[in-house]
């Protein structure tokens, strides 16, 4: 990997306006405005069920819209999905893959030919460009060793430096601090902050725990009721703006560690569980 990633020369990475998504008679989420810059790190959190997850199939042109518009990378969505990287729910590796780390991540630039080595200086080039990334995510020490050995935030290392072998410009991640222990949960975070202001790459993540990346974000993207509300962290979990999204009393509490806790939602961000509807 060659330097930062290309910058876009539009103003917002991903913009929407008066986005809705419907499935069958269920109006999932509707009106939603979205203004993310380059080189930011956003969080979409919300309860279970509310469209989290199909907010980024949306970003990738895999969910079509019932209305509105939505634009990624200064072109409609889906157009420009070379120019993304994108990590998607997952599980841990089974214990028994034997395949190594530096292979999982050599299949984000050749994974279509998977079995066919690259023949002559590409061989060199793609080389060169898998361990640049894993460097980057601080996984040079156990990337030869099988991908089944390696520990959850190990893998999960690895897994987004598949998603940036390619150099994108937006990086997606659903869910990537699940079945992460705390310590790893806030250690990649942290990677995800650096890789965004080293690199340049926007990232947009959805997560059910704020706490651990609350220090890390630059925007939150919070969906509820059928709605979202978008800004800094410190402007939307509020007391006033989540009562006003849910459009019931909602309380916001900071715990003697710093952690914040919602009382009175469906769900509080910080107990979010749901894997595949949100």
């Amino acid at each position: 990997m060659a330097g930062a990633a290309t910058s876009t020369a539009v103003d917002d990475v991903i913009r929407a306006r008066g986005a809705s998504v419907r499935f069958g008679e269920r109006l999932l989420w509707s009106g939603v405005e979205l203004d993310i810059a380059p080189g930011t790190f956003s969080a979409i959190l919300g309860p279970n069920g509310v469209g989290k997850s199909t907010l980024l199939k949306v970003l990738l042109g895999l969910q079509t819209l019932a209305s509105g518009t939505v634009s990624v990378l200064g072109e409609p969505a889906g157009a420009a999905r070379r120019r993304i990287g994108y990590v998607p729910q997952r599980k841990g590796f089974d214990r028994t893959l034997r395949i190594r780390g530096l292979e999982v991540v050599r299949l984000g630039l050749d994974g279509n030919r998977w079995g066919m080595p690259l023949p002559g200086p590409r061989a060199r080039l793609s080389r060169e460009a898998v361990a640049e990334v894993v460097r980057l995510v601080g996984a040079s020490e156990y990337a030869g060793r099988p991908i089944g050995e390696l520990s959850g935030g190990e893998q999960q290392r690895l897994v987004v430096a598949q998603a940036l072998v390619r150099q994108p410009e937006l990086l997606l991640l659903d869910e990537p601090l699940d079945n992460l222990d705390l310590a790893n949960q806030a250690a990649v975070a942290s990677l995800v902050q650096r890789i965004c202001r080293e690199r340049g790459v926007t990232v947009v993540m959805v997560a059910h725990d704020v706490n651990p990346i609350l220090p890390y974000l630059d925007e939150v993207v919070y969906v509820a009721k059928g709605k979202a509300v978008v800004g800094p962290p410190k402007d939307v979990i509020t007391t006033e703006t989540l009562s006003a999204l849910y459009g019931a009393p909602v309380e916001v509490l900071r715990a003697s560690d710093g952690r914040l806790v919602v009382v009175g939602t469906p769900e509080a961000p910080a107990h979010h569980t749901d894997r595949h509807a949100g």
